[in-house]
């Protein structure tokens, strides 16, 4: 049996990310679509010239924690003691500033501290030139690797491009794949949604906090993020509870898990009984489970990742001085490497019940997937996927 789950692995484990030419041909290439997108040809020439592969790139692409780490080992790491400890004094030290910027936006300022915690830890970052580096050189490799975000990719490095055009040819400085500032911004959403938060008359999400905390603001309130709103609440589920109902295509009042048995944790009520929400699980049915409003959604969007949304939204109520979660991790798991999480992906394709990118990236319509399969074989149908579902997903498809 074993051969035949190397064989079947060999078949369906493709890279991730793999340049399909050398740098200088694929910037020699590209040149035809930056200019049509507004780019002066000149320009582009003359700033492509300069560049070589930044060697930082490949590896990061592959390994971003946010798909590589157990959520549990995610949270311990980014909403620690100490984060949360400098999280508030320097909340306290820019205390009026962020009261100006959430009264203003209509965005809980905790929010906005917890992602500035979670993305530079606060600013610190920001003077690591290991860390922080000029984001064309960076964004050109980022986009010469062909990621599965290809086309977002190269979005970003024709923003960037733009806002080198814009700052006398001289690169925005960010992280290895763009991001600028103190809450790191792409440069698509820099273009889109830079906000001059000072009042200077320009927008300097690195130099600027305020600058960077309007910004992201405006940014969370057109990702759907609703004044007043929590992110959610953790909660209980009682034995025998159907799990197919953890999904989030469609968001039900709070009542319909609560008449199911749901209840939140130490006893707390529910405030508003019609409140849509939906049932999240990450770490299956002896995890700890949340009802999830529509800002974890905007969260999410934010960083496309439920383990960055969730450490966001706990970091946001431990700066307020709330506890750690109740229920425990199932830190014991066996999870399944990078090729045996593409084999997944493939055979929930084969037996049609998944159809996206078999990338190894185990999100919600992948673990959604699993669940069907899991309900088909009489299972709990919590979705979480484990080392045991691909072996489980191997013998259901040989």
């Amino acid at each position: 049996m074993r051969w035949v789950a190397l064989i079947w692995l060999a078949l369906v484990a493709p890279a991730i990310a793999q340049p399909q030419e050398s740098f200088s041909v694929f910037l020699d290439q590209f040149r035809a679509e930056a200019v049509a997108a507004g780019i002066d040809g000149q320009f582009y020439d003359a700033i492509v010239s300069q560049l070589t592969p930044d060697p930082r790139v490949p590896s990061l692409v592959e390994t971003q924690p946010e798909f590589t780490t157990p959520i549990w080992d995610y949270l311990d790491a980014r909403v620690s003691a100490g984060r949360i400890e400098r999280g508030k004094a320097a909340l306290g030290r820019h205390g009026t500033l962020f009261a100006a910027i959430g009264q203003r936006y209509g965005v809980d300022p905790y929010v906005l501290g917890a992602i500035w915690g979670m993305e530079t830890d606060y600013g610190a970052v920001l003077s690591n030139d290991s860390l922080i580096r000029p984001i064309v050189r960076s964004l050109a490799t980022v986009a010469w690797q062909r990621r599965s975000r290809f086309a977002d990719d190269k979005a970003d490095f024709i923003a960037a491009l733009k806002l080198a055009a814009a700052n006398d040819g001289i690169s925005p400085i960010g992280s290895w794949a763009g991001a600028i500032g103190h809450l790191q911004v792409n440069p698509s959403n820099v273009l889109a949604h830079g906000t001059d938060g000072d009042g200077d008359g320009r927008v300097d999400l690195h130099n600027s906090l305020a600058d960077a905390l309007a910004t992201s603001a405006i940014y969370l309130r057109r990702l759907g993020y609703q004044p007043g709103l929590d992110w959610g609440f953790e909660v209980e589920v009682p034995a025998g509870f159907d799990y197919l109902l953890a999904t989030r295509d469609q968001l039900r009042p709070v009542s319909f898990f609560a008449e199911r048995g749901i209840t939140r944790v130490a006893g707390r009520s529910f405030a508003d009984p019609d409140m849509p929400v939906f049932l999240y699980v990450p770490a299956g049915k002896h995890g700890p489970k949340f009802l999830m409003t529509g800002n974890y959604l905007a969260l999410k969007g934010y960083n496309f990742s439920d383990s960055y949304a969730l450490a966001v939204a706990h970091l946001t109520d431990r700066l307020k001085g709330s506890g750690a979660f109740v229920a425990p991790w199932p830190r014991d798991t066996q999870f399944p490497n990078l090729a045996q999480r593409q084999a997944i992906q493939q055979a929930l394709k084969q037996l049609g019940l998944y159809d996206g990118a078999v990338d190894g990236r185990l999100g919600p319509i992948t673990q959604a997937a699993y669940a069907r399969f899991q309900a088909m074989q009489g299972q709990v149908a919590d979705g979480f996927v484990t080392r045991a579902a691909y072996e489980a997903l191997a013998s259901a498809t040989q």
